[in-house]
């Protein structure tokens, strides 16, 4: 597995921007989701239509399908409280926190899209000159820490945005970061896990950054353009390349099932909650009103799985 000192120029051109770690609390509330997904995961389309005393004996029975649209609204109305949360502190993100916000979002739709998957589709051939799932997901994680990585020395040099920016690529810091097939190499668990650690290391460093250093120049594929467009970029190439798997796998005759569908939902719900709250400086009440709705939706996927 790549070495975390491949994160090196990532932490070498931020010296000076105050590190916004993700809290504690957030990532608790992950494992509490996908703790939630697992029990989920354990139903079949066939269960769907069983019933389920969603508030207790004697309050009535709904459909087992709902248990997962009952989760997917606790994420949606956690994501608004953990936004008013937020807008009542007063303080703010910032403006980097807010253009790099939206990648989580996209990044969780991704991991719900992969999380079912059986491993054998991630090497399995979709024919022609068309990458594998895993060779699609190193390039991925590759491109982000590469995105991070050069985005914090851009930002470092501090130049105008304009066409007499340098148009060689700084090389000396492509050089030392992992190859796609090493951020691609061990089991798809461990690739899943390296796609938010990846992106949680990029925001950690990246988030705090001064706005006024949003309007520096970068390159991005040739073009003079602002640090502030390369932020804003992440949750589109992580969009980009979930359409390419979504592609991949109808030419490998993938059919996902009912239950899938939700629980990719379900992630892509979660990922616009997490949104609310992503790249802030540790916001304890924002985070809680997450961390809360994702201890309900463990409790309820466990209740549903044991019938």
């Amino acid at each position: 597995m790549p070495s975390a000192i491949n994160n090196g120029p990532l932490l070498q051109y931020t010296d000076d921007i105050a590190p916004r770690p993700i809290p504690a609390a957030l990532l608790t509330a992950r494992s509490d989701v996908m703790a939630a997904v697992r029990n989920l995961a354990t139903l079949t389309d066939g269960d769907m239509e069983n019933a389920w005393n969603w508030k207790g004996e004697g309050e009535g029975e709904m459909e087992l399908r709902y248990a997962f649209y009952n989760v997917l609204e606790t994420f949606e109305r956690a994501g608004i409280d953990a936004a008013k949360a937020l807008r009542i502190d007063g303080t703010g993100r910032g403006r980097a926190a807010e253009l790099i916000a939206p990648a989580t979002a996209a990044k969780w739709d991704l991991q719900g899209l992969l999380v079912q998957l059986p491993d054998a589709a991630w090497d399995a051939k979709p024919g022609g000159e068309e990458w594998t799932i895993r060779e699609t997901m190193g390039h991925i994680i590759a491109a982000q820490r590469g995105y991070a990585a050069v985005t914090a020395w851009w930002q470092s040099q501090a130049l105008p945005a304009d066409s007499d920016l340098p148009k060689a690529r700084p090389d000396h810091i492509y050089d030392v970061l992992p190859s796609d097939e090493e951020e691609a190499s061990g089991t798809p668990a461990e690739v899943r896990a390296r796609l938010d650690e990846v992106l949680d290391q990029s925001t950690e460093r990246l988030a705090g950054m001064p706005a006024d250093r949003l309007a520096f120049g970068t390159r991005w594929v040739g073009f003079a353009l602002d640090i502030g467009f390369r932020l804003g970029r992440w949750s589109s190439h992580y969009r980009e390349h979930t359409v390419q798997i979504e592609k991949t796998l109808v030419m490998l005759n993938h059919t996902p099932t009912e239950v899938d569908r939700l629980i990719r939902q379900i992630l892509a719900e979660w990922g616009r909650a997490e949104a609310a709250v992503y790249g802030s400086a540790d916001r304890a009440e924002a985070v809680a009103v997450l961390a809360a709705a994702a201890a309900q939706a463990r409790a309820t996927a466990a209740e549903v799985a044991q019938g």
